[in-house]
C-alpha cells in the first residue's frame, strides 16, 4: 500500500524532501523518467536498463504484456511479484453520491490516437440514461472541455461531469463505486480491473494482449478491431474508429452480466 500520493504533471522534478532509500520507475524504460528519479538521489533505483541514463538492469521486451513486464522487472531485482494479484482494497474516501452504481465514462487519453470520438461517447451516455442508469464523466483538468462537450450532447445534468474536479484518490473512489466503467486504453481501465468493477475498454493502435484486462475475468471486456497503429498519433486511430456504439453497448451488457449486475 502507498503511504502518500503526490500528483506530478509530466516528467517534472519530484517534490521530495530527503533522499528515498528506494525508488521504483513504473513509468517506462527511460531515460527521462530514470533521470527524474535519479535526481532524488535514491539509495537504490529499481528500473529497466537504459544506457543513456547509465542504468543497468533487466532488458525491455517489446510486445510483453504490461503486468508481466513489471512483475518481471521486480523479480529480476529480487522482489517476488505475482502477476495474478491485481486487486486493490477500496480507497479511504467515499465516492460522491452521483457516482454510486453509475456508468462511469472516461473519454480522455494522453494522445488523440486513443480517444474514441466524442459524439459516440455522447450516444452511449444517452442510451445508458435511457436504460435507467446514472452516467458520470471523469477525466483530468485537460479533459474538462471534452467532458463538457459530451455532457451537452448527451443531455447530462450539470453535476455529471467530474473531469478536473477529482484528485487521483478521489477518482479511484469514483471507479470503485461504479456500476460499470467505459473507457479507452488508459489508466482508469486498470483501476476498474483492480477494484473488480465491470468494464469495457476500447483499444485502437495497441492490442489488448499488451495492455488489456486479464482474459480470465469476463466482467472486463476488451474491444479491438485487430489493427495496430501509432499510440502517440495526433488523430484518432482508424482501428478505434472501427468500433461502433452498438458494439460498446452490447459489451457493456456482457460485462454487467458477468459482474452479477441486473440487466
Amino acid at each position: 500500500m502507498a503511504d502518500q500520493v503526490i500528483a506530478v504533471p509530466g516528467l517534472e522534478a519530484l517534490p521530495v524532501g530527503r533522499a528515498p532509500a528506494t525508488a521504483v520507475n513504473l513509468h517506462g524504460r527511460g531515460p527521462e523518467s530514470h533521470r527524474v528519479l535519479l535526481a532524488t538521489r535514491p539509495g537504490q533505483l529499481i528500473a529497466f536498463a537504459n544506457r543513456a541514463a547509465g542504468m543497468a538492469g533487466p532488458q525491455w521486451e517489446p510486445g510483453e504484456h504490461e503486468v508481466h513486464r513489471w512483475c518481471r522487472m521486480l523479480a529480476e531485482h529480487g522482489i517476488p511479484a505475482d502477476p495474478t494479484r491485481l486487486d486493490l482494497p477500496p480507497p479511504p474516501l467515499a465516492a460522491p453520491a452521483v457516482a454510486r452504481e453509475a456508468t462511469v465514462i472516461h473519454p480522455g487519453a494522453a494522445s488523440a490516437a486513443r480517444r474514441w470520438p466524442a459524439d459516440r461517447w455522447a450516444e452511449v451516455a444517452r442510451r445508458q440514461m435511457a436504460a435507467g442508469r446514472t452516467v458520470v464523466l471523469t477525466g483530468s483538468l485537460t479533459d474538462w472541455e471534452l467532458g463538457q462537450c459530451i455532457a451537452r450532447k448527451a443531455g447530462l445534468p450539470p453535476d455529471a461531469c467530474l473531469a478536473g474536479r477529482t484528485s487521483v484518490v478521489e477518482l479511484a473512489a469514483v471507479v470503485c463505486a461504479a456500476g460499470l466503467v467505459l473507457s479507452g486504453d488508459t489508466g482508469i481501465a486498470h483501476l476498474a480491473t483492480a477494484f473488480g468493477r465491470p468494464s469495457v475498454v476500447l483499444f485502437g493502435p495497441v492490442p489488448p494482449s499488451e495492455w488489456g484486462p486479464p482474459p480470465d475475468r469476463p466482467q472486463h471486456v476488451a474491444l479491438w478491431a485487430g489493427r495496430r497503429g501509432d499510440p502517440h498519433g495526433d488523430r484518432v486511430d482508424p482501428g478505434l474508429v472501427a468500433i461502433t456504439v452498438d458494439e460498446v453497448l452490447a459489451a457493456a451488457e456482457r460485462a454487467r452480466a458477468a459482474g452479477g449486475l441486473v440487466p
